[in-house]
C-alpha cells in the first residue's frame, strides 16, 4: 500500500500555495514582491550572501531569499539524500544490482536528451542568446518526483510495473541532481580546503556516535553503550556535524543547500528501506528514518517559502528561455528517456519489467517532464538578475518555463491514451 496522496498533500500543496500567490503577488504589486524576497535580516553576519570590498574582505548579508534558498532548502536536499543513498547503500535498494540497469540508463537518456535539445535550439536562436542562457542548461534535466509519480499511477495505474520504473528513474534523477549542483553550480570563489571541515564533521560524528558505541557494544547482546547515545544523545551530535558541514559548504564556495549530504551517510539507518511512498516506512525506528520524520513538517513549510520567494515571476518575463526550458523537458525527456531505455532493453539485451512494452518508455519521459521544485531551483542558481536576453531577465524566464511544465502532465495523459496504455490497478 502505498501512501501517495499523503506525500504529494504534505510536501508539495504548500509548496503549489506559496508559488501560486508568489505569481499574483508579482504580477499585481512586482516592487513590493521583490522588496519581501530581498528583505535583508542581518547585515554583516556570518552566513549570507558574499559580497567582497576594495581589500577582498568579505562581507555576508543574510537575505530572507539565503535563509530560505542555501540554508532552510538544505533540509529538502537532505531528505531526498536520505533515499538515494538508501537505494544505493541497502541490499534491497532499488538502485542496485541488475533490476536498475535500464531505470539508470533511461535517468541519463533523460537527461542528455534535454541538455542536447535546449544548448541546441539555444545555438539555433544564435550566438547572443546562446551566450545568455548557456547556463542553464542543467534546468530542464531535473524531475520532481513527486508530481511525476502522482501522474505515474494517473496514466498506468497502481499496478503498472511502469510505476516503479519511473520511481527509480526519478530517484536517480535526483542523485544526478544533487551532483551537478555540487560540480557546475558553485555559489563563490572556491575554496575547496573548507571540504575538510564537512569530511572531519561527517567523518567524526561517525566514529564517536555509531561505529564505536556499535564496537564497544559487540559482545552485549541489549547493547547498553548504542542504547545509551541513542536515548540519551539522539539526533543532536548529527545537527552540530550537520551545522559545521553545512558552514564549510558555504565557505568552499559549493552550493550550501547541499551542505548536509555528506553528514547523511553517517547517521545510523536500518538495514532495508520499503521505498519513498511505503507505509511500512513509519515502523522503522533507526535514527535516520526517526530524522527525516522530525523533519516532515518543516520542510513543508520551508518548501511554502521556497515557492513564495521563488516562483514570483511576471508574466512579461515569458521569453525564448522559457521555451527553451519547455522543450527541453517536453521533447528531450521523452525522446531521451525512450531512445538509452531501448538501447538498455534490446541492443544491451538487459530487458524491460515484465508487462512494460517499449512504448512505454516514452509516456515515462513525458511523465517525467515534469520539472518543477528542482528545475525551479537550479534556475535561481543558475542566473543572477543581471543576466538580460532582449530586455527581459533570463532567471524569470527560465522559472516561468520551470512552472509551466506542469503541462507534461497533460502531455503524458494524452501520449498515454494514444499509445494505448494498459492500466494496472492491482
Amino acid at each position: 500500500m502505498y501512501r501517495v496522496w499523503d506525500f504529494v498533500t504534505s510536501y508539495s500543496i504548500l509548496l503549489i500555495s506559496g508559488a501560486l500567490m508568489a505569481l499574483v503577488w508579482a504580477n499585481i504589486d512586482p516592487h513590493s514582491y521583490h522588496d519581501l524576497v530581498e528583505f535583508v535580516l542581518v547585515d554583516d553576519f556570518f552566513i549570507g550572501h558574499a559580497h567582497y570590498d576594495e581589500h577582498g574582505h568579505v562581507h555576508r548579508t543574510l537575505t530572507l531569499h539565503y535563509l530560505v534558498n542555501d540554508l532552510l532548502m538544505a533540509l529538502f536536499f537532505a531528505i531526498a539524500a536520505k533515499e538515494v543513498w538508501e537505494a544505493i547503500i541497502l541490499r534491497n535498494g532499488s538502485l542496485r544490482g541488475r533490476k536498475a540497469a535500464t531505470p539508470l540508463f533511461a535517468t541519463a537518456g533523460g537527461m542528455f536528451g534535454p541538455i542536447a535539445v535546449y544548448l541546441g535550439l539555444a545555438a539555433l536562436l544564435g550566438s547572443e542568446t546562446y551566450d545568455a542562457v548557456q547556463r542553464g542548461w542543467a534546468i530542464p534535466t531535473a524531475t520532481d518526483i513527486a508530481f511525476s509519480y502522482l501522474i505515474g499511477r494517473m496514466v498506468f495505474g497502481a499496478g503498472h510495473p511502469a510505476v516503479r520504473f519511473l520511481l527509480l528513474l526519478a530517484i536517480a534523477d535526483d542523485a544526478a541532481g544533487l551532483i551537478i549542483l555540487a560540480i557546475f553550480y558553485p555559489t563563490g570563489e572556491l575554496a575547496p580546503e573548507w571540504l575538510l571541515l564537512s569530511l572531519g564533521a561527517s567523518v567524526g560524528v561517525y566514529v564517536l556516535f555509531n561505529w564505536l558505541p556499535r564496537k564497544l557494544d559487540r559482545d552485549h547482546q541489549l547493547r547498553p553503550k548504542s542504547t545509551w547515545v541513542r536515548e540519551k544523545l539522539s539526533f543532536w551530535p548529527y545537527a552540530v556535524a550537520g551545522a559545521l558541514s553545512w558552514y564549510g559548504f558555504q565557505e568552499s564556495g559549493l552550493h550550501p543547500a547541499l551542505g548536509l549530504l555528506p553528514v547523511v551517510p553517517a547517521i545510523p539507518h536500518a538495514d532495508r528501506a520499503f521505498g519513498f511512498f511505503s507505509e511500512a516506512e513509519k515502523y522503522l525506528h533507526d535514527l535516520l528514518n526517526q530524522i527525516e520524520h522530525m523533519l516532515k513538517y518543516p520542510v513543508e513549510v520551508v518548501l511554502f517559502f521556497f515557492g513564495l520567494l521563488n516562483a514570483g515571476v511576471e508574466f512579461a518575463a515569458i521569453s525564448a528561455p522559457t521555451w527553451l526550458v519547455l522543450a527541453g523537458l517536453l521533447i528531450g525527456k521523452p525522446f531521451g528517456v525512450l531512445l538509452f531505455g531501448w538501447v538498455a532493453a534490446h541492443p544491451m539485451r538487459l530487458g524491460l519489467p515484465s508487462g512494460m512494452k517499449t512504448s512505454d518508455l516514452f509516456v515515462i519521459g513525458c511523465v517525467a517532464a515534469i520539472g518543477f521544485t528542482v528545475s525551479l531551483f537550479i534556475a535561481s542558481v543558475a542566473f543572477d538578475g543581471s543576466v538580460v536576453l532582449e530586455g527581459v531577465s533570463v532567471q524569470a524566464a527560465a522559472k516561468m518555463g520551470a512552472l509551466f511544465s506542469f503541462g507534461a502532465a497533460v502531455v503524458a495523459i494524452i501520449a498515454g491514451r494514444l499509445l494505448r496504455v494498459e492500466k494496472q490497478h492491482v
